[in-house]
């Protein structure tokens, strides 16, 4: 996972891809981490959950987390995240 997070949303996202990338289920996930499903769902839309089970989460899908200094976004990733506006073109 090589994705880079700057909102809880996109966290949510990339996680959401790990689990369905790697054919892991919900509930699987929810029994191996000790928290309930809706935990997960909540994570996987960018809503607030503890940082422990943000932790708990990861450890359960055997992934971890690092950091890197913000920097500015590229122009790709604005533009992925704002897209442009047939307007604007001209």
């Amino acid at each position: 996972m090589k994705d880079k997070i700057r909102l809880p949303i996109e966290l949510g996202q990339a996680i959401q891809r790990a689990r369905k990338g790697g054919r892991l289920k919900a509930t699987d996930i929810a029994a191996r981490s000790g928290r309930a499903r809706n935990v997960l769902y909540r994570l996987e839309r960018g809503e607030d959950i503890t940082v422990a089970s943000l932790f708990d989460i990861l450890r359960a899908m055997d992934l971890t987390i690092g950091l890197q200094r913000l920097g500015m976004p590229t122009l790709e990733e604005v533009t992925d995240r704002f897209g442009q506006d047939d307007d604007d073109a001209s």
